[in-house]
């Protein structure tokens, strides 16, 4: 019997593989699905975990995910991911709105879905002898929990790679310098020009500005097929503008692996 082959090709395939990418974590048709490259807003909430309650806290995150997907069809959808590299047990969702109009849908979840307001409401773990049960303020450390909205540029492009189809989502920030608005957003534009022209089918860049939050800040986020293009995209990244383009120590980096039940050997209920 001869031995077989396996090609490098075939060996990224299959490292690919261990970690679905975000769509593996919805029912619907991925036509029914809203991500980074069709929705009007993308709103990045973030929470860290307390250790003790990573489990239950990744059981809260996927729970409200899935409720928000199935009952927010074509308004919302929501994915949930964890930091790569960064902090432990940091989770990110990734809310794909289908325009500001849909948040007030969003509100009105807290108010009028019954299903909705238990699964806030119920009790995920046991807080200490003295204090009792406690819902999901229990599973994060005290004001970790944040949010940016962001907003697509008009002038984006519908790349095959997205949020929900991406093995390694990178969010990509930098802060604008006083004066440099015009320049920042050329800067910006032909990053994004590099990594979509430059790798087709292996990582695309969405452009966004921050509503609410800082006004002059840039945002991109890097849809990766997976972690081994990182190596090879970096030098797409490299343009800089003038000095003073950028705010000097601004630009700031940080991977997302879509969430599955295997990672960090976190326990999944038994229904999901």
């Amino acid at each position: 019997m001869s031995a077989s082959f396996t090609s490098p090709e075939q060996m990224a395939e299959r490292r690919v593989q261990i970690v679905p990418p975000a769509v593996h974590q919805s029912e619907l048709a991925p036509a029914d699905l809203l991500h980074s490259g069709n929705a009007g807003v993308v709103v990045q909430k973030v929470g860290q975990l307390k250790s003790e309650f990573r489990s239950e806290g990744r059981m809260f995150a996927r729970e409200v995910a899935k409720h928000v997907n199935s009952q927010q069809t074509g308004n919302a959808t929501a994915f949930v991911y964890e930091e790569s590299f960064g902090y432990e047990d940091r989770i990110h969702f990734l809310i794909h709105l289908r325009s500001l109009d849909t948040y007030y849908d969003m509100v009105e979840m807290g108010d009028r879905d019954r299903a909705f307001r238990e699964s806030i409401a119920k009790e995920r773990v046991q807080a200490g002898a003295d204090s009792g049960a406690g819902a999901w303020d229990r599973l994060f450390v005290d004001g970790s929990v944040r949010s940016h909205v962001l907003l697509p540029w008009e002038d984006r492009a519908e790349e095959s790679l997205n949020s929900a189809n991406a093995g390694i989502v990178l969010l990509r920030s930098a802060a604008v310098g006083h004066g440099f608005r015009a320049e920042s957003r050329e800067v910006a534009q032909e990053i994004a020009r590099n990594v979509n022209k430059r790798f087709a089918g292996e990582a695309s860049a969405t452009l966004f500005d921050e509503a609410f939050g800082d006004a002059e800040r840039v945002h991109w986020l890097l849809h990766l097929k997976d972690l081994t293009v990182y190596g090879r995209l970096r030098e797409a990244l490299a343009v800089e503008g003038r000095p003073g383009t950028f705010v000097d120590g601004s630009l700031t980096e940080t991977a997302l692996t879509p969430h599955h039940w295997g990672l960090y050997a976190t326990r999944q209920q038994q229904s999901a």
